[in-house]
């Protein structure tokens, strides 16, 4: 089966429990206090299985099960494992999105974060990595994928500077910035698949 839909259907059954079962979220979430002083590392990954509410969840696994699909051929291209190769960027997404919180809040008990936003964004840009003038829909609005990126790494960056609205934009960016590389870390010719599609624009 699909990779992505497996993740989306787990990643959906395990965050509807938890919507009703406080002591999962609690040991499920993400706490760098806990992670670093406790050794519970294995929060790094589970807290991508769960979800504030219904509108994060179904934002997360729309995005996730309209990319995902479009992510795995492109691997195939690249690569004679690309289900392996999707699993690997998933969840080496949610580490490395979550590095900075790790670091920055680890003496911070009170700090908490859940969600599969920065995993998903890596899926996300690694589509456009492939298909930089692929449409992207901005509140319903078409856009180049590319064009989409910049913008959403311009305004993760800011809102990361700004804070003040419960939102992990640190994931979001790092995620999307693994995801993009992550190509190149399968077969460093895929940047060649990049700059063909980047200069030779298709609009649709």
């Amino acid at each position: 089966m699909d990779p992505a839909i497996i993740i989306v259907v787990v990643t959906i059954l395990i965050s509807v429990i938890a919507f009703q079962d406080q002591r999962l979220i609690d040991r499920l979430i993400l706490s760098p206090y806990m992670v670093v002083h406790y050794q519970q590392w294995y929060r790094v990954i589970t807290h991508a299985f769960i979800h504030a509410d219904w509108m994060h969840l179904l934002f997360n696994m729309i995005a996730l099960w309209s990319f995902g699909e479009a992510v795995l051929t492109y691997f195939g291209y690249i690569s004679q494992t690309p289900d392996l190769h999707f699993y690997m960027m998933y969840f080496a997404a949610t580490l490395i999105s979550s590095v900075h919180d790790l670091v920055k809040h680890k003496d911070d008990p009170g700090y908490l974060s859940l969600g599969a936003s920065g995993a998903v964004s890596a899926v996300v840009f690694s589509a456009i990595f492939f298909n930089p003038w692929g449409t992207v829909l901005i509140f319903f609005i078409p856009c180049p994928g590319i064009l989409f990126g910049v913008i959403y790494l311009l305004y993760s960056s800011f809102m990361w500077k700004r804070g003040g609205d419960r939102i992990n934009h640190t994931a979001h960016f790092y995620g999307s910035v693994f995801g993009f590389i992550y190509p190149m870390l399968m077969n460093p010719q895929a940047i060649q698949i990049f700059v063909h599609e980047l200069i030779h624009p298709k609009f649709f």
